[in-house]
């Protein structure tokens, strides 16, 4: 899907967002620096798309603040040692490339071969959260409430997951 085709989607369920066009950014110090956060407040959001020691897909969505390793990662959730999954398994499954990876890709898990793995700051939050719309050259902004009818639209339901005690822990 593209991020146009995207944005309709979200249109013809009737979820609410604010979009915004910038430069490509592939990470969290690129994005402040085009100001994008100023002009598009919410909680900004992180992504890792990873692959567990048996095999399995999951897409692991965080406050872009949040430096958690992998290993305390999938130790927390009793899930299988994790590493990044490849690019090839990226395009393959969510139909996004490196530095576009969003949780918006779920879109394009029509299989729902892709676990969800939400922190719970943002599971909790009040306010929009903000990801690529399938692309890191935009930004768009949704509710809270309007990103749980995104996941639910898509039929991802979110494995949430109280990150923050895990920040520093060994890896």
């Amino acid at each position: 899907m593209t991020p146009e085709a995207f944005l309709a989607w979200l249109e013809a369920r009737g979820i609410g967002h604010e979009t915004i066009h910038h430069d490509p950014v592939f990470t969290v110090a690129e994005s402040k620096a085009l100001a994008i956060h100023a002009r598009l407040p919410g909680a900004h959001v992180k992504n890792l798309f990873l692959k567990d020691r048996d095999g399995r897909h999951w897409l692991a969505t965080l406050p872009e603040h949040r430096r958690v390793p992998i290993g305390a990662l999938a130790r927390s959730l009793g899930l299988p040692r994790m590493s990044f999954a490849s690019a090839e398994e990226l395009l393959a499954l969510l139909g996004v490339t490196p530095g576009s990876v969003t949780p918006f890709a779920l879109v394009n898990d029509r299989a729902r071969r892709v676990g969800f793995i939400l922190d719970r700051e943002l599971a909790e939050a009040t306010g929009r959260l903000t990801a690529h719309p399938l692309a890191n050259t935009a930004t768009t902004a949704v509710s809270a409430e309007d990103f749980r009818r995104f996941l639910a639209a898509t039929g991802h339901a979110p494995m949430i997951a109280d990150l923050a005690p895990l920040e520093g822990a060994a890896g």
